[in-house]
């Protein structure tokens, strides 16, 4: 199994901290999707901006069509996500 290094919530600071905090405001919770970039928190702050607009920008399709194709693609890639 692959092992791969995270800053804790309690230990992050400055942008890390700053991006943790926003993902618990929206979640309710640090994934650890977001956890498994913690030692990039650019990197991070850019996956979650590209992650809002593919879910909540202009489309034309509904946010329940997107959601429904990113669970459809998950589930055929094994992901639980």
């Amino acid at each position: 199994m692959a092992w791969i290094k995270t800053v804790d919530p309690e230990d992050a600071s400055g942008p890390l901290h700053t991006e943790y905090a926003r993902a618990q405001a929206r979640a309710g919770r640090i994934w650890n999707i977001l956890r498994l970039q913690s030692l990039n928190p650019e990197v991070l702050k850019a996956s979650v901006a590209f992650y809002l607009a593919v879910l909540y920008g202009s489309s034309p399709l509904t946010r329940g069509q997107r959601e429904m194709l990113a669970v459809v693609v998950s589930r055929t890639n094994g992901c639980h996500y």
